[in-house]
Formats: C-alpha cells, structure tokens, sequence
C-alpha cells in the first residue's frame, strides 16, 4: 500500500486542480492520498467528487504555527472541518495572507524588484495567497530560476530581506484545537533549516507531552542524518513516524509519492481520529 499524507492543490499554493491531484495521484499508483492544503479545506468538495475508484481520500489540512519566534507548520488529519473552535482560527489565518502578500511586495519593490500585486493575484487566482505566489512572480520576473530560490535571506525565507509575517497560531493551541476537532496532529518537515530556523528538539518534547500525535520524517528536505535523528526522537517521545512528498504540483520538482508512510502508521492515524474518516473513491469522472 503506497500512501502519500501531504499534498497540496490549487486551493491553496500547488497547481493541481483537486480533481487533477487525486487523479494524478491514481495515476502514479498510489493507495491513499491526502489533501493538506494551507489553513484551508476549500478543496475537498472537488477532490471527493473527482476521487477515482481505486484512490483513498484523507482529508486535512496544514496549518501555519509559530513558537518561540519560529514559523513551523503542523499537519493536521481528519477532522471536523465545521468544528467551531478550529473554523474560526483557520479563518484568523487565511484572512491575514492578503495582507502579508501586499507587505511583501511592498518591500520587494523597496530593494527593486518591479513586482506587482496584480501579478502576485493573477499567480495565486482563486488560491489562498502566500509565499509561493510571490516566489512564483519573482520566477517570472527572472529574479530567481526556481520558487524555491526565493525562499532564501536575501529574499523570502524566514528573517529574510522581504519575508513579513503574518497571524499564526501558537503549535500548543493548534494541537488542542485539532484533537477538540477530532482530528489527528502531525508536525510538518521539523527539519527543513533551508526554510529558516526550526523548533528544537525541546520545544517537540513539549508538544509531544501535549499531545503531539506525529512528526514528519521522510521528506524531500531532509537529509538521511536529519532522518535518523528525527526516528530516533520519535522513538523516544512515543510518537508516530510519517512520510510524503509535500506535492505541489509543478511549482516543486518533487512526485507524489516520492516519500511515503508507512501502512500500520497510516492506520494509527485512522484509528486515532473521530472528526471524519478517510473516504475510498468510487469513481470519479475521467475529466474535470
């Protein structure tokens, strides 16, 4: 059973339609996929109509933390999507991203670059806005050969020269109100430096005494020596040990399916929530 648990559509920052992303995820052969897009379910309607027969659904979504001045992203699994206390703060974030978008185009055209909102907006088009449309714009400005160039100091990482911060909620609260949701909570590649600075191995015990379900070890930014470390803490704190590809379409150079978890972790995870349950498809139609 290939199962990949972090993807992401249009409805938020990859390029796949969510009818496009299970239907590609079909076609690369994988089991179960999830839909994890940004602070937002908008796209799980489109991608349970669109499911193809021999596909499983796990509906979720990534949600956008930060502890001790650290932005970290927590994946969050099966749950309520309508469960009032997780709506609202989801809403907090997503109403921010605009903001941040305009500041951050503010400070790209202070260092020079003739970046625009109305190109950042053509970019993300009916899309939660965020960093990734803004990477995108500098890519076709010729700024940077890739979007993941862009999420560098001299650009749009963390800290960096056009970085601009916006709502995210506090990873303690963040685990309480998924669980409250019924859902499931896994921290998203806790190793990825190349994103900016990560959460210490601390501040991961914390979560996990306060109920941290699981962290995210086999993905494309991490390196084998950041694998181990992260297996052996998991080991450590009792938690579970999750991989995927983080697809995001054509916007990364990585496959769905490229990392994949394991099934008996798979099945904890379903095991563990009572927000919702994965959805098998039963054939969804050929096109969207």
């Amino acid at each position: 059973m290939r199962i990949d648990l972090h993807t992401h559509s249009s409805a938020s920052d990859g390029t796949d339609t969510p009818a496009e992303l299970v239907r590609n995820a079909a076609a690369r052969g994988l089991d179960v996929v999830a839909l994890t897009d940004h602070d937002t379910t908008r796209g799980h309607a489109e991608a349970l109509a669109a499911l193809p027969a021999q596909l499983t659904l796990v509906t979720g979504a990534e949600l956008s933390c930060r502890v001790d001045g650290v932005s970290m992203h927590l994946l969050a699994y099966l749950f309520d999507p309508d469960e009032p206390a997780l709506f609202a703060e989801r809403e907090l974030v997503r109403d921010d991203r605009v903001p941040r978008a305009k500041a951050m185009v503010r400070k790209l055209q202070d260092l020079g670059v003739p970046v625009t909102w109305e190109q950042v907006a053509r970019i993300a088009g009916e899309a939660s806005v965020g960093r990734p449309h803004v990477a995108s714009a500098l890519v076709e400005l010729g700024v940077v050969p890739t979007v993941s160039d862009a999420f560098t100091e001299d650009w749009l990482a963390d800290g960096g020269r056009a970085y601009a911060e916006k709502h995210e909620t506090d990873p303690f609260e963040a685990v309480r109100l998924v669980h409250g949701a019924g859902g499931v909570a896994v921290f998203a590649h806790p190793a990825a430096a190349k994103r900016g600075r990560t959460v210490p191995e601390e501040t991961i015990a914390r979560l996990a005494e306060a109920g941290l379900d699981g962290i995210e070890v086999d993905h494309a930014d991490h390196d084998m020596p950041a694998r181990q470390r992260l297996r052996g803490l998991a080991a450590d704190l009792g938690l579970l040990v999750t991989g995927s590809s983080d697809y995001h379409g054509s916007r990364k150079d990585i496959a769905l399916g490229a990392h994949t978890t394991d099934p008996e972790v798979y099945a904890e995870i379903v095991r563990r929530a009572t927000g919702a349950f994965p959805v098998p498809g039963t054939g969804g139609p050929a096109t969207a």
